[in-house]
């Protein structure tokens, strides 16, 4: 069984009595240990896909199973822990909490988990070692440039150590050096047996994925439009 099967999904939306399909009928496999990228313009369904697949929504129609479990009849606690147990989430604007230092904004997916301060310091420390960052455990975000600070939400994303993460337009709030930099974060973590699913707009920044998915309606696998 594949990490992430979706089935005939589809989201639909009514607004003012017309019908808009953000997804159509979409089928998908991402299996554990895959980089892949979901690309298409800005309104093709990129994020509502992206969304769905993290548990952040739920389809209209169609079927979604992450790690053997059914989401669509998860219920909404059940939906909450998958997200902090299983999913991670890197976001273009990094959505880092500014009167929190830099290791304080990565135990916070730790702390909805429970687990105890000392453990959280020290796996906050760790994941920020993996992004090279542990000289800037204390700093504030406001004392970090855009690259770090993207770098430390992905510390964040990997501190639970889930078994996805999602990476939302990751570079697209960065220069193109810095934005290079971490897409080789991203594959480095890839060829340790990451699991990533970077969503874009970009042709060349989906390059750097082994596989490319176009968001929309359904097509062979790895091939979306």
């Amino acid at each position: 069984m594949a990490l992430v099967e979706l089935r005939g999904v589809s989201k639909i939306y009514h607004l003012g009595g017309e019908e808009i399909r953000a997804l159509d009928n979409v089928s998908l496999d991402i299996e554990q240990g895959e980089f892949i990228s979901i690309i298409g313009p800005s309104g093709s369904g990129k994020s509502t896909l992206m969304h769905i697949l993290g548990c952040l929504d739920t389809p209209t129609r169609g079927t979604i199973t992450l790690d053997g479990v059914m989401v669509q009849d998860a219920s909404p606690r059940q939906l909450a822990a998958m997200r902090n147990r299983k999913i991670g989430f890197v976001f273009q604007f990094f959505n880092l909490l500014p009167k929190l230092n830099v290791v304080q904004n990565v135990e916070l997916p730790m702390i909805y988990s429970g687990v105890s301060g000392r453990e959280r310091r020290e796996k906050a420390m760790a994941a920020l070692e993996a992004v090279d960052l542990v000289n800037r455990a204390k700093h504030r975000p406001s004392q970090l440039s855009g690259g770090q600070q993207q770098r430390v939400a992905i510390a964040r994303a990997l501190v639970n150590s889930p078994r996805i993460v999602f990476a939302d337009e990751p570079t697209g709030n960065l220069d193109s050096h810095t934005g290079e930099a971490i897409l080789a974060l991203f594959r480095r973590l890839s060829t340790e047996g990451r699991t990533i699913v970077l969503v874009t707009h970009d042709p060349e920044i989906a390059a750097v994925t082994p596989g490319a998915s176009k968001s929309g309606m359904a097509g062979s696998p790895n091939t979306w439009t």
